[in-house]
């Protein structure tokens, strides 16, 4: 799948298994405590109306102490975790086996893995295995061979201010289109840039010293000029971050969908050659272009112009050696990791190469559908994906009740919503075809080629889409990821495999729980085609506007409030969470929980839900969907987070929802006074 792909991806999930969705309590042992629940994590001292995060997680906040190469840790980290170490046992299993044919997927697999655990071979070549891509680079002489470079940085992992990519069209969903936006910053956020927040000045000053010591490596520091040269590239990148768009002004898909044909794109950008500069990148010349930030390419254009190519040179000679680092030898490795781990992360150490080694070789832009049919094959069972598209009709009834129930949507709008909600289009546990990957070929002593191999393959499949149909049963994730996503284009919902296991859902576990938990993420991903965004596409999955301005205009006023209310979380001193950022996966939490919730009551038949070590169904639920969200962080990576991420922290994002849902303070009797109490006209209602 090409990377400018660009969809609502959402919340980290867990593990295969089957499902429970009677009201009675199993008969079996859960996972987590009595009833699916780690009691033991809760903090008793703190009211659950003053923090609700703190009641069900605080106990374990306060006695976890994150590893050295982690820079957060939390439920999902630990069931990533698992994930992990059942690919690297497919993997390891791969390993020293001769009996596997050249070309098969298992020898790629083996092989890509073998070549970044050879540790000893990558630092005894040090720079070399990259010196072609340097030598292009320091041959650049001309604005074409400038413009070519740019092309190729995706090959090269390296940087381009100016991207061409293909993505879905959002008004024609059957056919592909070609973006176009800039970028080639090597921080995290243009805010990183311009902010004059001491802690940004510590980064943009540690940020010189990165480059300087990086482009050491290109034999920059035998000139005598490094520091002179690193600041002349931060001059540059800053120059580029001051007119692009910020992030939550980058989410309105009105703003960013802005078609020409590629004719008019040369008539209104002419100083720059597009034509070469498809060329190089092996793309088709396409029909029309969406520019996705308009008003930021010329500016982008004119500092290309007027920035002399030695600078252009050590750009991206920089980024190329730090694009590649985790590549080449542990001298150089480490060097990088000083800056992009513990500056910018805090974290203290690397993680072990096994675990970096599974991430490269199973990741979807390695060879992870091969990885993905060895996933399944050995840890999703068939009654899991039964199960799971019985759950997510439960959401479906209940968000369909959640609708009728709504009294700022007009019935016009209702009749598009509930069309909209039918043709939803769950996929479960992996797709129906696996990625091909025998034109690629993996050698097990040649790290960096094989990550060029992996690089041009995916390029080729870029490119192919251009003027083409797109492909329905297409995934974006692989069987493995614990993850999960909703795709508006397709008007599809999508859980790989890696979704069911505790905190989220066990098979052992009170139903309470389960919806608590797996229900409020599928409650989520179905927001997400009723959030801020996701409510421009129609069933489907065509953007247009399918509501009445009256009610738009009433579900305006709700985020706005939702919007307001994030915007006063401050998990850092003077760094506030980006309500408009976030608006998307906050709606999708608030909608999630009063799905499952709905869904949870529904379950029950009109009967009382039993009292289990003496809380009620609805204490359960709500102490199952905060115990999800259980997290801790370095401020380095909580900073990162709050500027770049459209999910909210985890604290906030175990608050922020319940304190809105009339349900919760009626389980914990939670009154005025409290700090998390809102008074019934503040409290948001949307889905």
């Amino acid at each position: 799948m090409p990377s400018s792909l660009r969809l609502s991806l959402a919340i980290a999930l867990g593990l295969a298994s089957s499902v429970s969705l009677a009201a009675d309590r199993p008969a079996g042992k859960a996972q987590l405590g009595d009833f699916g629940v780690d009691l033991s994590a809760r903090d008793l001292s703190v009211k659950p109306g003053d923090d609700f995060n703190s009641y069900v997680s605080g106990a374990w906040l306060k006695t976890y102490e994150l590893k050295d190469y982690e820079t957060s840790y939390g439920s999902f980290n630990q069931l990533r975790d698992r994930s992990e170490e059942q690919v690297h046992g497919l993997i390891e299993d791969l390993q020293g086996r001769t009996d596997l044919a050249s070309g098969s997927n298992g020898q790629k697999v083996r092989d890509y893995y073998a070549s970044y655990m050879g540790r000893t071979a990558r630092d005894a070549a040090g720079i070399a295995p990259l010196q072609p891509v340097l030598k292009r680079i320091a041959a650049i002489d001309s604005k074409a061979a400038l413009i070519a470079a740019f092309a190729n940085s995706d090959l090269d992992a390296s940087a381009s201010p100016v991207r061409l990519g293909v993505d879905l069209d959002r008004k024609n969903p059957d056919q592909h289109l070609v973006s176009l936006g800039v970028g080639g910053l090597g921080l995290p956020d243009k805010d990183y840039y311009l902010n004059p927040d001491a802690r940004f000045v510590a980064i943009r000053s540690a940020y010189v010293e990165h480059i300087q010591r990086m482009l050491g490596f290109a034999g920059a520091a035998n000139k005598g000029d490094g520091k002179a040269r690193a600041e002349k590239v931060l001059a540059l990148e800053t120059a580029l971050a001051k007119p692009q768009w910020d992030r939550a002004k980058r989410r309105d898909r009105d703003k960013t969908y802005n078609v020409a044909t590629f004719a008019q794109l040369q008539q209104q950008f002419p100083s720059y050659d597009w034509t070469a500069h498809l060329k190089a990148q092996e793309m088709p010349q396409p029909d029309r272009v969406n520019v996705i930030t308009p008003d930021a390419v010329q500016p982008v254009l004119d500092v290309i112009a007027a920035t002399p190519l030695p600078v252009w040179r050590d750009y991206l000679a920089f980024h190329a050696i730090d694009g590649n680092a985790e590549l080449l030898s542990r001298a150089i490795d480490d060097a990088s990791f000083q800056f992009n781990g513990k500056v910018l992360g805090g974290q203290k150490a690397q993680k072990d190469d096994w675990k970096r080694a599974v991430a490269m070789v199973g990741a979807k832009e390695g060879l992870g559908d091969a990885v993905g049919e060895l996933y399944v094959a050995r840890y999703f069972k068939p009654e899991s994906k039964a199960a799971m598209d019985k759950l997510v009709e439960n959401l479906r009834a209940a968000l369909r009740q959640n609708i009728q129930k709504l009294d700022w949507m007009g019935e016009d709008t209702k009749a598009e919503a509930y069309r909209k909600l039918s043709t939803f289009r769950p996929k479960i546990g992996y797709p129906q075809k696996w990625t091909d990957y025998s034109s690629v070929t993996i050698a097990a002593d040649d790290l960096v080629g094989n990550a060029i191999a992996m690089r041009r393959f995916d390029r080729a499949d870029e490119n192919r889409r251009v003027g083409q149909k797109t492909d329905r049963d297409e995934w974006r994730m692989t069987p493995q990821t614990v993850n999960a996503y909703y795709n508006s284009t397709f008007n599809e919902i999508v859980f790989p495999a890696a979704i069911l296991q505790p905190p989220f859902f066990d098979v052992n576990a009170d139903p309470a729980v389960n919806y608590g938990g797996i229900g409020a993420v599928i409650g989520h991903e179905m927001g997400h085609g009723f959030d801020d965004q996701g409510s421009k596409s129609d069933s489907a999955g065509v953007q247009r506007n399918w509501w009445t301005d009256a009610d738009r205009a009433r579900f305006d006023q709700r985020t706005k409030a939702l919007g307001a209310q994030y915007d006063a979380y401050c998990p850092l001193q003077g760094q506030c969470v980006n309500g408009a950022l976030t608006m998307g996966e906050n709606i999708g939490d608030l909608g999630g929980i009063s799905m499952a919730y709905t869904a949870y009551r529904l379950s029950l038949g009109g009967k009382p839900a039993p009292v289990i070590d003496g809380l009620t169904g609805d204490q359960r639920f709500f102490l199952a969907f905060g115990q999800i969200w259980k997290g801790k962080y370095r401020d380095e990576s909580l900073l990162t987070l709050i500027k770049t991420n459209p999910h909210s922290p985890g604290m906030y994002r175990a608050n922020g929802p319940v304190r809105n849902f009339d349900p919760w303070y009626k389980a914990f009797d939670v009154k005025p006074g409290d700090a998390l109490y809102l008074a019934p006209e503040q409290r948001v209602r949307i889905w």
